[in-house]
């Protein structure tokens, strides 16, 4: 068949998984090692460099997106709801999401299955612009984790640190523009990853 002779877009060709939002299929588009964030893009969907990393500030675990999902308006509504704040939309993108394991991946431009724990709610400029806490499914440490509470603190407040600093620049003085309003557990995860489907749908699939 023709469609095999072609790589799927990571973002629309490849499943969120069948067994979502309990288990994902996620795609890598940086590992810890890098010192460049890249990000896939949405035309071609190849990765392509986004910016060098800003001085030692380094993703601290696998990083990417949620296949087949969307940060629009029903994501957007929840942000607002729970958080109190006054989210405008979704940032457009698909959903990120972080992925605990005690193994050593050395590069990006994979997929693999991870099982959802929690999130951060972060509004970036207005935007909702979640942040979906995962374990590897398979991994022998990590995997007994089912729920945020069970993950070491230091673990969260290392992807807390970075997501907060990695888009500043220390001493010009410039105020932050994104937050983290709150950390959530997994049912409240299974809820995001169930309307950035919804926004995915409403934007891609259904006619207008």
């Amino acid at each position: 068949m023709m469609i095999n002779k072609f790589k799927a877009h990571p973002w629309h060709g490849i499943s969120i998984g069948s067994e979502a939002p309990n288990i994902l299929t996620a795609f890598i588009e940086i590992v810890p090692t890098d010192t460049i964030k890249y990000e896939i893009d949405k035309e071609s969907g190849y990765l392509k460099v986004d910016r060098p990393q800003k001085f030692s500030n380094v993703v601290p675990n696998l990083y990417g997106f949620v296949p087949q999902t969307y940060c629009g308006e029903k994501t957007a509504e929840y942000a607002r709801t729970k958080s109190g704040k006054d989210v405008e939309k979704g940032d457009g993108d698909p959903l990120d999401i972080c992925i605990l394991t005690q193994r050593t991946i050395n590069h990006s431009d994979i997929i693999l299955q991870a099982i959802p724990v929690g999130g951060f709610r972060m509004i970036d400029k207005g935007e909702a612009d979640d942040k979906i806490i995962a374990i590897l499914k398979g991994d022998e440490v990590y995997e007994c984790w089912k729920d945020i509470t069970d993950c070491a603190p230091a673990i969260i407040n290392r992807l807390r640190h970075y997501f907060l600093t990695y888009k500043g620049i220390p001493n010009i003085g410039e105020k932050p523009t994104c937050e983290i309003t709150h950390t959530y557990g997994r049912e409240e995860a299974y809820e995001v990853i169930k309307r950035s489907q919804e926004d995915y749908r409403n934007k891609f699939l259904i006619d207008k």
